[in-house]
């Protein structure tokens, strides 16, 4: 009987066992779920808080997932697909309070004040005018010429997309500021089509104007400090620059054949007798129209204004402020916090040409022949 009542206790005993183990199974299996069902909310959640992302950026999300939250209507026909940039009248329509608008210029829908339950339809109608085209075109570049936004746009450079998005004048996703970096240079969307139809032969080409970061060389305006023959006939303008945009040079090298040709009038002749604006003696007396691809900029191209220029003679063309420097006036004399000067191309006397300190301030340099930063600009489409 000892040994059935052992045996009976064994049994018991494995059987509390087993019924404990169970139990720590079950919690452990019960602990795993709370932990999944966690996880895979906050996964959903997460998803859902992407797509209204995506979609507050104006970024069109694949049709495949998110045709609740965005239709598409191409000429009465439904679509899973955003019809190719083209003559189309656009018509936006969106719930609880969102705002839509298509951007011809960047070929995408932009919202505003999105919520979790908004719903877009887009419907694309054939039949719109070129006349009216341009005119969406034409506003959408406006406002990305007003914005400064500073975004890096190498990969464009690199695709060759970034030409035809300046030479069909959409400036499709390129704001002020943006910038591309090649041949260890940054080089920055100054302004865009800011030169259209200026010249004594009118430009008609669609471009954007390119500036350095920073100044990429020092060197003096002459090898003597003279003004003799003025901005056109200075060592700067007829060899400094003229190298940077040959074919081996860090412009060229860089842009090649894109670099788009311009008209300017430029200051030859020196009035040493004549009174000039800062009140000294020697002043521009006369300029010649050339075919240009690359000059330094001017007073006005930097500061909205005249100060250290001679005459009238200086400034031609360049006579309006970039807007990188209308949006972002710092930008003038440094970048990424590291300041610099550099020539301009007005004539400042007779030995002198206007320069950007690198304390922000606007003078003339005391001789022509000083090594200062050379930060010329150029064209592009």
């Amino acid at each position: 009987m000892g040994g059935g009542l052992l045996e009976t206790n064994n049994q018991l005993e494995r059987f509390t066992k087993d019924k404990r183990n169970k139990k720590i199974i079950y919690s452990i299996l019960g602990i795993l779920l709370v932990i999944g069902s966690i996880t895979l909310y906050k996964t959903f959640a997460f998803y859902e808080e992407k797509k209204s992302f995506n979609i507050l950026k104006g970024r069109i999300p694949d049709f495949g997932y998110d045709i609740k939250l965005l239709s598409v209507v191409v000429d009465d026909k439904k679509s899973e697909s955003i019809p190719e940039r083209g003559l189309y009248k656009t018509n936006v329509h969106c719930t609880n309070g969102t705002f839509g608008e298509w951007d011809y210029n960047n070929w995408n829908l932009v919202l505003n004040n999105v919520s979790s339950e908004s719903k877009c339809s887009v419907e694309f109608t054939s039949g719109l005018s070129e006349e009216e085209y341009n005119k969406y075109i034409e506003a959408g570049k406006a406002l990305h010429r007003n914005t400064y936004r500073g975004k890096d746009i190498t990969s464009y450079y690199t695709d060759g997309s970034l030409y035809t998005r300046i030479s069909n004048g959409t400036f499709e996703d390129i704001y002020v500021g943006d910038y591309i970096i090649a041949n260890e240079v940054t080089w920055l969307i100054a302004d865009i089509d800011n030169y259209l139809y200026t010249g004594d032969t009118q430009l008609t080409k669609h471009h954007a104007t390119i500036i350095p970061a920073k100044p990429l060389m020092n060197i003096g305006m002459n090898a003597i400090d003279t003004t003799e023959g003025g901005y056109v006939g200075s060592r700067m303008a007829t060899e400094t620059l003229s190298n940077l945009v040959a074919s081996d040079g860090v412009i060229g090298k860089t842009f090649g054949n894109h670099i788009t040709e311009y008209r300017n009038n430029l200051t030859n002749i020196i009035n040493k007798e004549a009174a000039n604006r800062g009140g000294t003696i020697g002043a521009s007396g006369g300029y010649v129209w050339s075919l240009r691809k690359i000059d330094l900029m001017s007073e006005i191209n930097v500061y909205g204004s005249t100060v250290a220029s001679s005459s009238l003679y200086d400034t031609g063309v360049d006579n309006i402020q970039y807007a990188i420097f209308q949006l972002k006036p710092e930008f003038k004399n440094s970048y990424n916090n590291n300041r610099f000067g550099y020539w301009l191309k007005d004539v400042g006397g007779v030995a002198t040409f206007a320069v950007v300190t690198n304390r922000g301030t606007s003078t003339r340099d005391g001789s022509s022949n000083q090594n200062y930063g050379v930060r010329p600009r150029f064209l592009i489409g």
